[in-house]
Order: C-alpha cells, then structure tokens, then sequence
C-alpha cells in the first residue's frame, strides 16, 4: 500500500543506475523482511519482534539459522509453518528478480536491480533483455519445485510435508516443519533432496545451457566440475572419518549421512539427518572449510562461491610465475574465456569485506560470552547463509540463546551475506544520499 501510494509521485530525477539499483535492493529487502515477521509476532509463535525479524531474515536470505526451539517448531500454527518454508522460496532465486521477471515494464533499470542481488562475481544474461532472463530463471526455478514435489510424494510423503520441504531444499534455506527435521523421512526421500539441493546449488546457466542443447558449454562450465568434485570427495573422507570411528556403522549408511550433510552445507541449506555435532573434529573442521566456500555464483545458494575461489587461486598461481619471471604476462582464465582485470579485481575487494566484517561480527557477539567454537561458526553459519554451525548452534541447538544485540549483527551478516555485501556498504555511505 506505502509503494502504490509513493508510485503516484513522479520522482524529481528519474535517471536510475547502479547507486539506485543497490539502494533500492537494500531497503526492499529491509521493508519485505520487517513485514514478512509479522505473522510469526500476530500469531504469536515468535513475541519478540527482535527474534521475529530474525527468522524472517533467515528465511529471506536462505540461511535457515532458527531463534526456536523444538517445542516451539512443534507447535507452531500449519499456516505459520508453511509461511516459514515459503520465506526460502521467495528468497532463494531473488525477491526483486522475481518482480523483474512478472512487470509488464522495467524502463531499463532491471540490469542494476538483478546485478544488486544476484550472487556470484558477475551477471550474465541469457538472452539479450534482462527481464527475459529473469522469466528464464523462474521457469526453470519453477519446474525444480513441481518435480521434487511430485517425487516426493511418490516417496510416501504427505502433500504439506513434500510442499514445505521442497521451499526449503530447493531455496537451498533448511527450515522444516518438525524438531526432528529430515530424519523421520525414509532414505528414498532424503535422496530426493539431496539431488534437489545439490542441482539448485549449481549455477543455473548451466541448465539454460542444457535447455538449448547447448552441451558443449553446460560441460565446458568449471565451477560446476569443481563443485561436483569438492562434494563427492567430501562426502568420501567424512564417510571413511565417521565409519572408521564407529559412529555409524554401515558403510553405505555412513556416506549417505555424509553425502547428505556435505550437500546440505556445500548448497547452504542446512538440513541434517544426524547431529554432525557429535562427529570425529576432522569431520568438523571440513564441514567448516565448506561453510566458508558455499555453493556456485548464479545458484540460490550462498557462500564465497566456487568461481570467486577459481578466481583468486588461478590469480595467486599468476602471481607466483610472476615472482619467479617478472617479465611473464599472465591472465587469469575461466571456462575458456579470459577473466577480466575488473571481475578479478572485485573478488579480491569482496573477500577483504568479507574478512573484515566476519571477524568484526565475531568480536561483537563474542561479548555475550559464549564459547570459541559456537561464536565463530554462528557467523561462518550466518554470513554465508548456511544456518546451522557447530556448538550450540549446531543443528540440535539454535539461535535463540543470544542476546538481542547479538541477534542483529548476525541479522545484518544474513542480509549482507545474501547481498553479497557491496549493496548493504553502499546503502551506509554518505555520499549515496548526496543529491
């Protein structure tokens, strides 16, 4: 009702470009997310406005970090549930992507809308008109959620189960409809979901490519190979590191636990089967590692993003031929195609914002006297959307144990995490408010 009222009033200058386009993202975010925790406060499952914003947060930005417990999951109204789920799914391809794509009109400007929130180092478009794009993705995000709906179903599932669940695996968020979350469902099920997790955290240029027959470059894609390979091979050691120490048994039970849980983290939606917790330190420690890196660019997953990693270690492999032959001229190369100085050059400013705003949330919520372990995975958990960490925020704990103030740094790294920052600095500068 505020934005069709504010429409009516032609803007003094309606020259719109990246400034805008990141400052209108932002507060958009912002005012969706403020009214989007109203039904968990009106209903009464969440009082505290604090702890409400924060799980709508999570839910927006994919992250799936709970300020409930299990009771409260339990107990929460079927309508609040599937409210909760949906979060995921609005947010996991993009709120404003989604406008862009149903507008009749964008007067131009949607290339700095889908360039302020879509993830990843750059922002290639499909077909020559963004909203086009937009449409694209939709669909093909669309057609994910029916097909793990209908196979879930045939795996047993109630329809509310198999709805719910395929918001938060294919949003890549991680929010379920019980305490017990995946690990009433049977092995068939969770299969299903760890394919659906694993395809959404995978660029979707990829599938457009596939689509239009286009095989050679769906092959030719390198971080999608990475990935792939990161996740099989973790999954391998973490299973040979939870069978060997006897925790689970069966060896084919124990990669399965581990190819669930590595996909979960990989993709950041943060379901489980089993509190990995409780799993040998080495286990642990990998899953970190993999918080920290996430899931590809141009997926509904977040993270450093295997591209960006491909980036700085083919740019620190150029740097050290250089060290050795400075005359050398080198480039940094991806897919076949040369990477340019300025994408390169944006990876090493977003992992330096990165770093600095991670150990400053750290600091900052260590004040609440919490334990090593538990503060410094609460972020890694947060800032890179992923939900569950290590601790007490493992994924039999949660949230809600942290101060209030704790609760909003760790609501800004959500937002700026899924922004992939550079939006959220903007909106603070002072000099984007000068006319």
């Amino acid at each position: 009702l505020t934005g069709a009222l504010h429409s009516r009033q032609r803007p003094e200058n309606p020259v719109f470009y990246a400034r805008e386009g990141f400052v209108m993202t932002v507060l958009s975010w912002i005012m969706i997310s403020m009214i989007g925790a109203l039904p968990f406060v009106l209903a009464g499952t969440i009082p505290s406005y604090v702890d409400a914003v924060f799980e709508t947060v999570s839910g927006f930005t994919t992250t799936g970090a709970s300020i409930l417990s299990g009771d409260a999951i339990d107990r929460m109204y079927k309508s609040v549930e599937f409210w909760r789920c949906f979060t995921h799914w609005g947010g996991g391809m993009g709120i404003l992507v989604f406008m862009i794509a149903i507008l009749p009109r964008t007067d131009g400007y949607s290339m700095y809308l889908m360039k302020a929130e879509s993830p990843g180092p750059t922002v290639g478009k499909f077909v020559p008109k963004v909203q086009d794009t937009a449409k694209i993705l939709y669909l093909i995000y669309m057609g994910f959620t029916l097909t793990e709906i209908v196979l879930l179903k045939i795996c047993g599932l109630p329809l509310f189960d198999a709805m719910t669940l395929t918001f938060s695996s294919v949003g890549t968020g991680g929010f379920s409809i019980s305490s017990a979350g995946i690990m009433p469902y049977s092995i068939p099920a969770q299969m299903v979901i760890i394919a659906f997790m694993t395809i959404c955290g995978t660029n979707f240029a990829v599938y457009y490519a596939l689509t239009r027959r286009r095989f050679k470059e769906a092959i030719r894609c390198e971080e999608a190979k990475w990935y792939l390979i990161a996740m099989f091979g973790s999954a391998a050691l973490i299973a040979w590191n939870v069978h060997g120490a006897g925790l689970v048994k069966s060896p084919f039970l124990a990669f399965h636990h581990a190819l669930f849980t590595v996909s979960s983290i990989m993709t950041t939606t943060g379901f489980a089967t089993l509190d990995f917790n409780t799993w040998p330190a080495f286990s642990k420690a990998l899953l970190f590692v993999l918080t920290l890196i996430g899931a590809c660019a141009g997926s509904t997953g977040g993270g450093f993003k295997y591209s960006r990693l491909i980036i700085l270690l083919r740019r620190v492999r150029n740097e050290l031929d250089f060290s050795i032959h400075p005359k050398c001229i080198k480039q940094v190369y991806m897919d076949g195609r040369r990477v340019e100085s300025t994408t390169v050059k944006g990876v090493l400013t977003y992992l330096v914002i990165y770093t600095a705003i991670f150990l400053l949330s750290f600091l900052l919520i260590s004040l609440d006297g919490k334990d090593f372990e538990t503060n410094m995975s609460a972020i890694a958990a947060t800032i890179n959307n992923v939900g569950p960490g290590l601790g007490l925020v493992g994924p039999a704990g949660n949230f809600g144990s942290y101060s209030d103030f704790s609760k909003l740094v760790m609501t800004f790294d959500m937002l700026a995490g899924r922004l992939e920052f550079i939006p959220v600095l903007v909106l603070l500068r002072r000099s984007t408010w000068r006319s």
